[in-house]
């Protein structure tokens, strides 16, 4: 059987790896969450962490023919429509984004949001099989974190997005909208019911109090013996007591907003109004009616 090829890529700003996963075979790959750079201050967008990966992926001959998201993420936004833009590959993931986009569509008043998941090329069902080449991917619906969260696996690896943490963290926060801790709880319990052996691929790092390094690879095996939030022996209730009680001190993601309105959208900006600018919208809550 032909092993994948793993390569991860660490964007700092942002905590977020992002990966190719190639068919050494065929030379055929896919990239996982690729990151748009993104200045909340100025407003200014670039692609120097997508063109890395291009680069990357030209100079080592590999042909990307897909984008996988594992979900539409709230601390950093989506550099998929450059990666397909430049490579021809189609975007894929789990079809209960139409929840988000249901979700968060009266949220920002984006009337012209369609709430089918058709921006995106592939919508995945659980259980769904796909190739990359010729290795076998099958899609785990995991939600928790979001509706809409989904795992790669693609042999003896799956990519887990944020629905995990390395061991000495923990796990994915599950308070945003649609979220729910016993829920994730569920699922996560689901991924560990893999092979102790199978490689977990994280979407974040922050670097546990104690270690210096970021990393991003653990194991089934290793989270079941060490993880601070799911080891064998906690409880569904014992979670979701500790979860909660952290989700409620944890501070809203830097990158939220513009986040959530372009990644529902598959990585695209709104339509640019008729001053050819494109906007982003904040919400504003104040409980002073004088400043309403």
């Amino acid at each position: 059987m032909t092993q994948p090829y793993f390569q991860g890529f660490f964007d700092t700003p942002t905590n977020t790896i992002s990966y190719i996963v190639g068919d050494p075979a065929t030379r055929i790959a896919a990239v996982i969450d690729p990151v748009l750079d993104f200045d909340l201050a100025s407003g200014v967008a670039d692609t120097r962490s997508a063109e890395r990966i291009l680069a990357f992926a030209r100079e080592n001959d590999w042909r990307i023919a897909m984008v996988l998201e594992t979900h539409a993420h709230a601390d950093h936004l989506s550099a998929a429509p450059f990666v397909k833009a430049h490579t021809g590959a189609w975007i894929g993931i789990g079809e209960h984004i139409r929840d988000v986009q249901r979700i968060f569509r009266p949220v920002f008043a984006m009337t012209d949001l369609k709430t089918d998941g058709s921006d995106f090329d592939r919508l995945f069902v659980d259980g769904d099989r796909f190739a990359i080449g010729t290795l076998d991917v099958e899609v785990l619906h995991v939600p928790g974190h979001t509706p809409a969260d989904v795992t790669y696996r693609i042999g003896d690896a799956a990519f887990v997005g944020d629905t995990l943490f390395m061991p000495d963290y923990g796990t994915a926060r599950a308070d945003f909208p649609g979220g729910d801790a016993r829920t994730l709880y569920r699922s996560i319990r689901r991924l560990l019911e893999l092979p102790a052996a199978t490689r977990l691929f994280l979407c974040h790092d922050y670097k546990a109090p104690g270690r210096d390094d970021y990393r991003w690879e653990t194991s089934v095996g290793e989270q079941r013996r060490s993880s601070v939030h799911v080891h064998d022996g906690v409880t569904e209730d014992d979670f979701v007591a500790m979860r909660e009680a952290r989700d409620a001190g944890l501070s809203v993601p830097r990158l939220l907003l513009p986040s959530i309105q372009v990644n529902i959208r598959a990585g695209h900006f709104p339509e640019a109004e008729a001053n050819g600018v494109r906007y982003l919208k904040i919400p504003v809550k104040t409980g002073n009616p004088t400043q309403g």
